[in-house]
């Protein structure tokens, strides 16, 4: 039943185009269904067989929308309840057919009196801000998108993720993510949204290198968002994904971009080339995509490292550079030397005559990129 389960789902070519990220990386699910307690096990193929009944909508999404002649179609597809800016969902513990859900919270009510709702309420406006105050960038798709979130998805599921329109969040069940926990954590939040935000514009490819740059992305913007809410400079960040949000025993978080590698028990994330893992770019949750949450450790300690070398609030500058080379230069297939070339370059645009271009530069030498 395990085997069966592990290896269940579309067939992968039809996934490439999309941001089909879930924040619990495949890889852990399956060995805790493997290896974990037998409550533990539970959950996990819970959640992966939950997790893979939402693919082909996602996909169907992104082919579309990179599509010229198919755009509108996309758009028409993605056509939300009727908003100002956000609005809150109750899934009331259904499934896919059961979203959004029933309303509970729009942009001018009261807060709710469930902590989800609010939770997830003010990390989407959160997530907008900081999108709009630093980067200049109006919501998700760059021209006004409401935000949908909704929560209690599924019943003690496992994971958030951005299904192609919206925010989607399960509670946890206590054995993998503390119950409650995602909807808590500002950067998961961040990092979901931000997928939505790499599918508007660069729409990096779901698998191998250009997957595991587009999980990049999403954990940077993650954290700076959270970095900018909590005010903390390059230096005073914890530069972890979903800190907390694992149980103890399990690790302290679910990416360490300072430290790839050290987040979970599992955690075999590289920060360097030369531990790159070349992985099957096949249907098993083991393989990750061809490895996009485990590779992405690699210009995760880039970015890291280019922030730490220019100081002081890493979203001023390492930030934008990020940002511009992702809605202005990357492509669908960009790989991780083109990445980094193209963020040298923009760097020497952005801050001609600085030392921001050197630090970026250095950056990529160091995780043996460039």
């Amino acid at each position: 039943m395990r085997k069966s389960l592990l290896s269940a789902g579309p067939d992968p070519s039809t996934l490439r185009s999309v941001a089909c990220c879930y924040i619990a990386p495949p890889d852990l699910l399956a060995r805790l269904a493997e290896e974990g307690t037998k409550e533990q096990r539970d959950a996990a193929l819970r959640t992966l067989a939950a997790s893979a009944s939402m693919r082909t909508r996602r996909a169907l999404i992104g082919q579309l929308l990179r599509d010229p002649q198919t755009r509108g179609a996309a758009l028409a597809f993605m056509v939300t309840p009727a908003g100002t800016r956000r609005t809150v969902y109750d899934a009331r513990h259904g499934g896919q057919n059961s979203l959004p859900g029933t309303r509970v919270r729009g942009e001018d009510d009261q807060p709710a009196s469930d902590d989800a709702v609010n939770e997830a309420f003010d990390g989407a406006g959160k997530t907008y801000d900081f999108y709009e105050q630093i980067l200049g960038r109006n919501s998700i798709d760059g021209q006004g998108m409401e935000i949908v979130s909704s929560v209690h998805f599924g019943t003690d599921y496992d994971n958030a993720f951005w299904n192609g329109s919206q925010m989607v969040y399960g509670d946890g069940s206590g054995q993998l993510f503390t119950v409650g926990a995602l909807t808590k954590s500002l950067d998961v939040i961040g990092h979901e949204l931000t997928h939505g935000v790499t599918q508007f514009t660069a729409g990096l490819e779901y698998h191998t290198q250009p997957g595991a740059l587009n999980e990049s992305i999403s954990d940077v913007f993650g954290s700076l968002i959270k970095q900018y809410s909590l005010g903390q400079s390059a230096d005073q960040a914890d530069w972890l994904i979903g800190e907390g949000t694992l149980l103890p025993e399990l690790g302290k978080a679910l990416r360490s971009m300072k430290d790839p590698g050290t987040a979970f028990k599992w955690d075999n994330q590289p920060g360097h080339m030369r531990d790159y893992q070349d992985l099957p770019d096949d249907n098993d949750p083991r393989h990750d995509n061809g490895g996009v949450h485990i590779n992405s450790g690699i210009p995760n300690k880039a970015f890291y490292l280019a922030a730490a070398a220019i100081g002081g609030n890493a979203w001023e500058k390492a930030g934008r550079v990020w940002y511009t080379a992702l809605t202005e230069r990357f492509q669908p297939t960009t790989d991780f030397e083109q990445a980094a070339k193209l963020t040298v370059e923009v760097a020497g645009e952005l801050f001609a005559g600085g030392t921001e271009q050197a630090a970026v530069q250095q950056a990529w030498q160091d995780v043996g990129v460039l």
